[in-house]
């Protein structure tokens, strides 16, 4: 086109009206359309490199953070260099993760019977006795060697009795913990009807004074300590005002406690089962692992066998094994690895294993009150002077009892799944009992296996203990500790 021809489309206003305008640099000559561009590129290339050093700053921020993070979290970590035990992580930030899944036998139905193999070339029968609690008998587990064995280890190191006549120290420790008369009435009063009944004052003086009192006994207290000025057998805030922590100790050091009113009427020791214990002890060990799938570590860890001889006349009332875990308690066997201190601690037992180690002539079944009930309430235990927890009375009310037969064991679960393969809420079903050994002696062994709701306290304690030296955890370590622990973790609840 001509510079003629260009002047004409320029000076045509129809056509002007019609063509898009054209930016300035196009219309400029050659070496000017050149210099418009490299101005463009040069401002795209500085925006682009500007970019990418963010990229580059951003990504070294983010690795100097995290590894300011790893080297902060090995430094608290169990065994690192400069550890402080009472420093506590955010549960957001979960220390250890869970790579464990507990294996739970299926109890399928009452009277299902499935086959294990817990020892080579023999097949032993399952059955299961109830679905709440979930609770199995193996008979045959113990052979009659395996039986004898244990008894006599027993007896040559010596049984202990289980409990003493009556406990002292509660009165300190409710100083300790400031609860004043108010608190301790509202916390004894279980339905918070302004009253304590007869079962709520029982169910604590059993647990706190390990005396079994009866329903006639507590009225006998009333009036001798002139407790209950209306007697209508219950005890209002200012009745209960007019009663010291320790009134009911007193009264019963003064009167004096028979044996027959102790929770528990028995002698018991501690076996020990890990490396260097007797073969027997050992085969045992391993065969409780077999028979609740569990990894031997969780077993390892857990208590020594106990055995218990129950005379004539001898009985255990109904309890749980285990108590509920509510964040101001600590597992016993885990409070080391819990970071805190805790005024309360509890025995956390996942799993019992109860052995019979001999055929009882009269009595010694094992009772379990509440097996199977629809619903559990604990109020319900006692009602009209009839205590399902009294297994002297009224073991032949229990919805489940276990003949004691040589070499049978049965085992129960303390605790319900938690839906993600670790322990949940205690199961309340598991109460059970010794019933009064009417004719003989009873020998039995239980093997508790110790596992924390708290799969982070757990997982540090375990990891604690494997640090430890090989020679402590041998007998004069793990052993050692669990045996100078034993009057107050193997009270039971």
């Amino acid at each position: 086109m001509t510079d003629n021809q260009e002047d004409a489309d320029d000076t045509a206003p129809s056509r002007r009206a019609t063509l898009p305008l054209r930016p300035p640099c196009e219309r400029l000559s050659g070496p000017k359309s050149s210099v418009c561009s490299r101005s463009y590129f040069v401002v795209v290339m500085v925006f682009f490199h500007v970019y990418i050093i963010n990229v580059i700053a951003l990504l070294f921020y983010v690795h100097y953070s995290s590894g300011q993070e790893e080297a902060g979290r090995s430094r608290d970590a169990p065994g690192g260099g400069h550890q402080r035990p009472d420093a506590r992580r955010p549960p957001s930030k979960p220390e250890f993760v869970r790579d464990v899944s507990l294996a739970r036998i299926e109890g399928i139905r009452v009277g299902h019977v499935q086959k294990v193999s817990l020892v080579p070339g023999k097949v032993h029968e399952m059955r299961t006795l109830s679905l709440k609690p979930l609770l199995f008998e193996i008979p045959g587990f113990l052979s009659d060697d395996e039986c004898r064995v244990v008894m006599q280890l027993a007896q040559l190191k010596g049984l202990m009795e289980s409990q003493l006549m009556v406990q002292e120290g509660q009165e300190e420790l409710a100083k300790e913990l400031n609860l004043s008369p108010e608190e301790i009435f509202n916390l004894l009063d279980i339905n918070q009807d302004g009253q304590l009944q007869l079962h709520e004052i029982l169910t604590h003086s059993r647990v706190r004074d390990g005396i079994w009192l009866t329903p006639e006994n507590l009225r006998e207290i009333y009036a001798g300590l002139k407790a209950d000025k209306d007697n209508n057998g219950l005890l209002n805030l200012e009745e209960f005002r007019l009663l010291s922590n320790d009134a009911f100790q007193r009264f019963l050091l003064q009167r004096g406690v028979k044996r027959s009113q102790l929770v528990r009427n028995s002698r018991h020791t501690w076996l020990y089962q890990g490396k260097g214990a007797h073969q027997v002890l050992q085969d045992i060990k391993e065969r409780v692992i077999r028979l609740t799938r569990l990894p031997p570590a969780l077993v390892d860890l857990s208590e020594p066998l106990q055995v218990v001889r129950y005379e004539e006349g001898g009985h255990y009332h109904a309890h749980h094994d285990s108590g509920p875990v509510y964040p101001e308690t600590a597992c016993t066997h885990t409070r080391l690895a819990a970071n805190t201190s805790t005024p309360f601690e509890t025995s956390c037992r996942y799993i019992t294993v109860l052995f019979y180690l001999n055929s009882v002539d009269g009595g010694g079944e094992t009772a379990f009150p509440v097996a199977d009930n629809r619903t559990y309430d604990e109020v319900s235990l006692i009602q009209n002077d009839v205590d399902l927890l009294d297994t002297r009375r009224n073991c032949d009310k229990s919805n489940l009892r276990v003949k004691p037969m040589k070499g049978t064991a049965v085992f129960w679960y303390n605790y319900l799944s938690d839906g993600r393969g670790w322990v949940g809420e205690q199961d309340e079903y598991a109460l059970h009992g010794g019933c009064v050994v009417t004719h003989g002696t009873k020998w039995v062994a239980n093997k508790w296996i110790n596992i924390d709701p708290d799969y982070q306290r757990q997982a540090r304690y375990q990891q604690l203990v494997s640090q430890l030296p090989e020679d402590d955890e041998d007998d004069e370590g793990l052993s050692l500790n669990t045996d100078i622990q034993s009057p107050r973790i193997h009270e039971d609840l």
